[in-house]
Formats: structure tokens, sequence, C-alpha cells
């Protein structure tokens, strides 16, 4: 089979990843219902909760973090072409980026995710140091609540990347199959990354 032949047949769209785009469109639904939350409470409650407890966010560390997420979501695209090219690992040396296979690009995807999860945590303990915790008032709630549903979905999409390498690295050889997986992977990882940046702009640009 040719390289083009076996490209085309990567890329076409099979049961598990139209499974998995309906999947994420039920949680589009779900993230559609905290923004609704959101934008609900802060009408109930009035602008002054809000511009009083946004004081204590701190947008620049917020934007950082967010770049980060939003780059790691390059970095899983380029191991999806590498996926589609039946390229598992690397073929030169470790600095030579334009040779790295699957497995590089994944796995600097997944030390991005967990430094943006790292991130998150300092953030949160350092509200919660000048006096914003869950239970505060009503923006520190549907604030945690938010950010939180989506942190656990990150979290969720680094041991996907996890699950996958590992299964990888003890294959003899990588397979459609595999390819597949990974392709699918990369679907939801985009898919929390484009989540996250409407939670940007709501929580941290929009006071």
């Amino acid at each position: 089979m040719s390289s083009a032949v076996a490209h085309n047949k990567i890329t076409r769209p099979n049961a598990v990843a139209v499974g998995t785009i309906v999947w994420l469109a039920s949680e589009l639904m779900f993230f559609a219902a905290l923004f609704a939350m959101y934008f609900t409470i802060r009408a109930v409650q009035g602008p002054t909760i809000w511009a009083e407890s946004t004081q204590l966010l701190s947008i620049p560390f917020a934007a950082v973090n967010t770049t980060i997420l939003v780059l790691s979501s390059v970095t899983c695209q380029f191991g999806v072409f590498a996926a589609e090219r039946f390229q598992n690992f690397r073929t030169g040396k470790l600095y030579q980026v334009n040779k790295w296979g699957m497995r590089e690009w994944f796995a600097t995807t997944f030390l991005m995710g967990s430094f943006f999860i790292a991130g998150q945590v300092y953030e949160y303990a350092l509200l919660v140091s000048e006096g914003l915790a869950l239970s505060t008032n009503a923006y520190s709630s549907v604030f945690y609540i938010t950010t939180g549903f989506h942190g656990l979905h990150v979290t969720g999409g680094l041991i996907a990347f996890l699950i996958v390498m590992i299964r990888v690295s003890k294959a003899r050889r990588f397979t459609h199959q595999q390819a597949t997986t990974a392709i699918v992977v990369s679907y939801y990882w985009h898919f929390v990354d484009v989540v996250w940046i409407a939670l940007f702009a709501a929580i941290y640009l929009i006071k």
C-alpha cells in the first residue's frame, strides 16, 4: 500500500472518530450549561460582586497559562501528522524537532498540559490565600465550578495521552488502529483548548 493511500485511509472518518465527535457534542452542551449558569448568576447578583472579586485575578498569569495550553494544541497536531505518516518516534537527534515522531510531540503536549494544570492549582491556592474560596460568594462558586470542571477535562486528556504513549511503546509496530486512536485523542484535546479560550474570555476579560 502506498503512503498516499495509507494517509487517505487514516484520515477517512470511521466509527470511533464519529462516536467521539458525537460525545464531544454532548460535552459542548455541558459546558454551555456552565456558561449559562455563570452569566445568569452574574446578572442576578449584579456587577458589584463581580467587580470586587475579579480584581483578585491575575490576567497576565492567566494569559501565559492560556498561551501554553493553546500552543499544546499545535504540538498535539504535529503529533497527529506524525501518526498519519506512521512515524511513531523520532528519526534523528532529540534537538532535531523536524524529525520528531508522534511520541515526542505527544510527550511535549503532555508536559504543556501538565504545566497548565499546575498553573491552575497555583492560581487556586493564591486566590484562597487572598480570601476568595469556593464558598466566599456567588462569584467564587461559579469561578471554581467552571474552571474546575474544565481542569478535570484537561486531566482526562493528559491521562489519554499517557495511555496512547504507553500502548504505542509496548506495541511491536505502529498500526492503523493506533494512529486512529491518536487522532481521536487530538479531537478531545482541541476541544478542551477551545472551551478554555471561551472561559478565559468570559472570566478574565469580560469583567
